[in-house]
Order: structure tokens, then C-alpha cells, then sequence
């Protein structure tokens, strides 16, 4: 096997704003892993909050390199992925999720079956994914909800956070007037007190928020249990839930836990995870970074075991440099294709008919929603 390794960057269409920071931009190592005349893909993205920034993705998966290219087949090396072999123990969980996803790609290619049928499950999947509004001005917030319900989403994520909780709250109560069929979420990052939480989070219920993420800052997962208890409404944990043991740790004390593939390891632990979790009464939501479609892929293959989708992650982007996975209607859905189903998208400045086409599986053009509103999602 040979791999290759490159970074690029990735621009968000506008800056997205959640309680702890801005985002506009976004660099992302992708790993090439050929043998045999195919080539399999995967993502890896910078994140600050993950300390994963792109010079450590980036050294990580060329340490990696020599272990990679000795193996004899991709489907040898995929099993040593998942099991831990020593090559990978250590190796920072984003890193380990692109390696494994170009992996699967590649396996999957060979086998000619679409991802979700190397993982059990024979039809395609498709899933209605949140999409974000970050911290807005109510006005803008309404603008984006309406237009957002109008292109086909039926589930919105409302970020949360501000310094005056009655900014949120008003947030929440525009975009429920503004997109009265969808389903609210709430994300406040951690942003509040658990006295805070206690009381605000009926009064965002009463608003029409049917579940919080992580309402309190990560670290005192008991606390966060005793919140879950007192809540009207379903609590996900996010930043409290990054492994198996957290995943243990909180089973049948919080309603969902986020999983994201680069925050636990890849599809083989959110398999894992998902097996704990069973009969816990704690259920899963699939969440992403922003990255680009070829990131946010691995996970759609995995939407049919989560209560909640929010893999919404390339719809911010400027340009997308993947295709495959559609999104821009509110649905996402694994492509009829072998391995993880996406396909670069040709260079404009190389193929100017490129922006002409049509794009596979369904998806416009990365950037502006529908009536010229900015893209909106992220973390």
C-alpha cells in the first residue's frame, strides 16, 4: 500500500459564532491509501477545542506512514486499526478516524459495497440532519429559519450562550415563528451554570426546544446527571462524552450522548459505544466538525443508529472540495456507490464547465442557502 498525505483549507461561507468561539476557516489533513489501482480517502480537521491542530494531524498520520504501507492489504490493516494494534495505540482519536475511514473507502471499493454494508446494514441510509444557527441577532436568526424550513429542514440547532440568556431565548422564539414545523435543539457549549440550567432549560422547553446539549461546562459529569434528571426535556451530553468510558460513565444518567467521530476515535468506537448503550436508555446523537463532505461521510454511513443527526458540517463551507452525500434539503443519505460514496469535486480553475454540473447525490454548490442566506451549521 502507498499513502499520501496533504492539508488544505477549508473556508467557512460565514463566520459561525457559539459560546465559546468563531470560526471561519478550517484546515483539514486528507490521507490517500492506494493499492491495487484503488484508493481509499479520509479526513482529518484542525480543532482547537480537540487540541488537534493540523501540524500535529499532520505528523501523526506521516509517523504512521511506514506502519500503513506494510501492511499487505487494506483489509489486514483495517483489522489492525480497529483491534488497536500497537501502531495505532496513542495516535490522536481525529487521526485515527480518517485513517480508518480512508480504510473502510478503500475495503469497501475493492469489495464494490457501499460502507453501511461493510457495517450490517444492506439498505442505504438516509437521515434528516439538523442544521446549526449559531449566535445571531433574533432578526437574522428568523431570516435563516425561514429560509432553512423553505429549502427542506425539518430539524434546526439554535447555538446558545450569550452573555444575557433573554438574547437566546429570544433567538429560540424567532426561529420557532419563523419555522414553526421544525424540530428545535439547543446547544449552549457549556456555557451556563447548573443554576443556570435548572432554570432556563423550562423556559426554552416552553419555547419549543425539544433537546440541550451540554447545558453546563465539561468535567463534573455527576452534576451534569443531576441536571439531566431535573430537565424537562431529553439532555445530551457533548464535551462530558468523548470515549467509551465516558460513554459508560453517563449510561441511563443523560438522555443522548453526541458522538463525533474525530472527538472518539472513528465508526469502529461509535460502534462500540452503541453496543454499551443499549438497553441503557441513554441514546445517541451523531454530530461533526465542520469538514468537508468526505469528513462528515463516515458518519452518515451510521445515521440509522442515532435518535439524533446533526452532520450538517459541509453545508458551511464556501466550497466543498467533496460531493456525495447531499444535505442541502435537510436529508442526508449514503450515495449508491462502493466505499464511502463521494467523489472530488472538479477544480473550477482547472474544468471551468465543472460549476455548470450537476452535483452528485443531490447536493448544490457549498455557500448560501436558498434566497441568498449564508450557509449556517457547525460546532
Amino acid at each position: 500500500m502507498r499513502v499520501d498525505v496533504r492539508t488544505v483549507r477549508l473556508r467557512l461561507a460565514e463566520p459561525l459564532r457559539i459560546s465559546r468561539s468563531v470560526t471561519t476557516e478550517r484546515d483539514a489533513v486528507h490521507l490517500a491509501v492506494r493499492h491495487g489501482g484503488s484508493t481509499g480517502h479520509g479526513e482529518a480537521v484542525a480543532s482547537a477545542y480537540l487540541r488537534l491542530p493540523a501540524d500535529l494531524i499532520r505528523r501523526a498520520a506521516d509517523a504512521l506512514r511506514p506502519a500503513l504501507e506494510r501492511y499487505p492489504d487494506p483489509e489486514t490493516a483495517l483489522a489492525e486499526v480497529q483491534r488497536g494494534a500497537a501502531p495505532f495505540k496513542g495516535v490522536p482519536a481525529g487521526v485515527l478516524a480518517a485513517v480508518e475511514a480512508a480504510l473502510l473507502d478503500l475495503v469497501g471499493k475493492r469489495a464494490g459495497a457501499p460502507v453501511h454494508q461493510l457495517l450490517g446494514r444492506l439498505a442505504p441510509v438516509a437521515a434528516a440532519t439538523a442544521r446549526t444557527i449559531g449566535i445571531e441577532p433574533p432578526d437574522r436568526a428568523a431570516v435563516l429559519a425561514a429560509r432553512l424550513a423553505a429549502a427542506g429542514f425539518t430539524v434546526l440547532k439554535v447555538k446558545a450562550g450569550s452573555a444575557d440568556p433573554a438574547d437566546d431565548l429570544a433567538r429560540v422564539r424567532a426561529v420557532r415563528e419563523h419555522a414553526p414545523g421544525a424540530r428545535l435543539l439547543l446547544d449552549p457549549n457549556g456555557a451556563w451554570t447548573a443554576e443556570q440550567a435548572h432554570r432556563l432549560i423550562p423556559a426554552f422547553a416552553a419555547a419549543g426546544v425539544e433537546a440541550v446539549e451540554q447545558p453546563i461546562p465539561p468535567g463534573t459529569p455527576d452534576v451534569l446527571a443531576a441536571v439531566a434528571g431535573r430537565s424537562p426535556v431529553p439532555v445530551i451530553a457533548d464535551e462530558d462524552a468523548v470515549d467509551l468510558e465516558d460513554a459508560c460513565r453517563l449510561a441511563g444518567r443523560v438522555h443522548g450522548i453526541n458522538l463525533k467521530l474525530a472527538k472518539c476515535g472513528g465508526v469502529h468506537q461509535v460502534l462500540r459505544i452503541h453496543a454499551a448503550l443499549r438497553g441503557s436508555g441513554t441514546e445517541l446523537m451523531l454530530g461533526c466538525l465542520a469538514a468537508s463532505s468526505l469528513g462528515i461521510a463516515p458518519a452518515v454511513h451510521l445515521a440509522d443508529r442515532a435518535r439524533w443527526i446533526d452532520l450538517d458540517g459541509h453545508l458551511l463551507l464556501a466550497h466543498d472540495p467533496w460531493q456525495g452525500i447531499g444535505g442541502t434539503d435537510g436529508t442526508v443519505r449514503t450515495p449508491d456507490r462502493a466505499g464511502l460514496g463521494v467523489l472530488p469535486v472538479p477544480d473550477p480553475a482547472v474544468d471551468p464547465a465543472a460549476a455548470a454540473r450537476p452535483r452528485a447525490g443531490g447536493a448544490a454548490p457549498a455557500g448560501p442557502a436558498p434566497g441568498g442566506a449564508p450557509a449556517a451549521a457547525g460546532r
